[in-house]
């Protein structure tokens, strides 16, 4: 299913043509067995004759793998000291911050179908050698911002579950990772089966949190939908909310993921591929903007509604008091959540960094090799003692800055006719993402403002 890139020309290639006459997916000869069997019930959906909800499963797995990036660690971070602290008024953000993902994703997933080819090559081929080669440079330390909350936040909940010192925790971490990331040599399918059980324990975890913190339903639906901050503090969280949520790795990484995964034969087949995929960014991402409220809301129930409001800061403090209030079940599932939260996201993060290495300087490096070395700086910080939870919420900060360098690359190609044919953005798509930047860019320039001036 490989595709040239075509970086050296400044377009991409076109599409090869398909294997067998009339057919709508290509390279399913060249597939890996269960690989092969996808691209197959594909090819059944995009010509009509698998019918009912079921022709959507060929499609579904993308979206899930990029979901895992907005349920990592820094949301367990951010969205409970936003609750702790300020109960349900942050709420909208969490909505906003979600509905913006949805949009952003829906683009990066397109430009790998439309073209063949992931953000970082696109930037690659239509940029100069030096702002291509400034681009990954800002989109590695990014990588790294990310890596630490994804692998600090697995150590503390190991630590968290079994009282064993971080520091061999984020060994352990480290190992298990290694064992995530190997099963991409048996096909992207098992993969992703692996990331969406890891969401799965998430959502059951949180779901079970909610029901017993007995939330305000008022409270709820106040914070939701009646925008509003309370000082700086708040807008800090709100920014470490967007950078939680809208996360800059995961945007290179999604159009990656469906660049070659169901490539089609056809313009008319790429758009059909494109709907398709829509379904599983709808699903993935309602998945993951739920649980990133459930966070909040269960803080603001449990912790705010009794003027506890600097548990959030620390998430061994999140864990002895849902001990306290709602039982240990409670706290043992926000452990289990922790854990899945941090090993999957870690992996996901690891294939980002890949494919921004690749893409903008067109080198590549074992997967596992730079696991080893992005390790690195989250080992340093457990080792020489930084507060863990406090470097979780600041690495989200870190993120909220580095999206527009993402976003508004996508934002330009995806409304490049020449470059996306008939999947290029509708006027009223671009006004929208326009929008999105405005108001990201925007909060990053208020807070900067607000933290220097006082």
């Amino acid at each position: 299913m490989s595709i040239d890139s075509g970086a050296g020309s400044g377009q991409p290639t076109e599409m090869p043509r398909p294997a067998v006459p009339g057919s709508h997916v290509i390279g399913v000869e060249d597939a890996l067995p269960g690989e092969a069997a996808v691209l197959r019930a594909a090819e059944r959906s995009l010509d009509g004759t698998r019918r009912g909800p079921g022709r959507y499963t060929p499609f579904l797995g993308p979206a899930f793998i990029a979901a895992v990036a907005y349920v990592d660690p820094g949301n367990f971070a951010t969205n409970m000291a936003a609750g702790s602290q300020f109960g349900y008024l942050l709420l909208w953000v969490v909505l906003a911050a979600n509905l913006m993902a949805m949009l952003i994703q829906s683009m990066s997933a397109k430009l790998g179908i439309a073209t063949g080819m992931n953000l970082p090559e696109v930037c690659r081929a239509r940029f100069s050698r030096p702002v291509s080669f400034l681009l990954w440079i800002q989109a590695e330390l990014i990588a790294m911002a990310t890596d630490v909350a994804e692998f600090v936040g697995a150590a503390i909940g190991i630590n968290l579950l079994t009282g064993m010192p971080l520091f061999p925790a984020a060994i352990l971490t480290g190992i298990a990772s290694f064992l995530i990331l190997a099963l991409q040599s048996r096909g992207f399918r098992k993969f992703e089966v692996v990331i969406a059980a890891f969401v799965g324990v998430i959502v059951v975890a949180f779901g079970f949190e909610v029901f017993l913190a007995d939330p305000s339903a008022v409270g709820i639906a106040h914070g939701l939908f009646v925008p509003g901050f309370d000082g700086k503090e708040s807008v800090l969280l709100a920014v470490g909310i967007l950078g939680a949520t809208v996360m800059p790795h995961v945007i290179y990484l999604h159009s990656a993921l469906t660049q070659h995964r169901i490539v089609g034969a056809t313009p008319e087949a790429r758009k059909k591929i494109f709907r398709f995929e829509l379904v599983d960014l709808v699903i993935a991402m309602s998945i993951a903007g739920l649980i990133n409220m459930s966070m909040l809301i269960t803080a603001a129930a449990v912790f705010h509604s009794r003027g506890l409001d600097d548990v959030g800061d620390n998430l061994n403090a999140v864990y002895d008091g849902l001990d306290v209030y709602l039982g240990s079940g409670a706290a043992i599932m926000f452990g289990i959540a922790l854990l899945a939260s941090g090993l999957s996201s870690s992996s996901v993060g690891t294939m980002a960094g890949q494919v921004v290495m690749q893409g903008f300087i067109r080198r590549r490096i074992p997967l596992m090799v730079r696991r080893a070395v992005t390790m690195v700086p989250a080992l340093l910080i457990i080792a020489v003692g930084v507060n863990p939870s406090k470097a979780l919420i600041l690495s989200q900060v870190v993120l909220s800055f580095g999206i527009p360098f993402a976003l508004i690359p996508l934002l330009l190609f995806c409304r490049n006719r020449s470059l996306m044919g008939g999947l290029v953005n509708r006027h009223s798509t671009t006004a929208a993402a326009v929008v999105v930047t405005i108001i990201i860019v925007g909060l990053n320039i208020f807070l900067l403002q607000q933290t220097l001036l006082g």
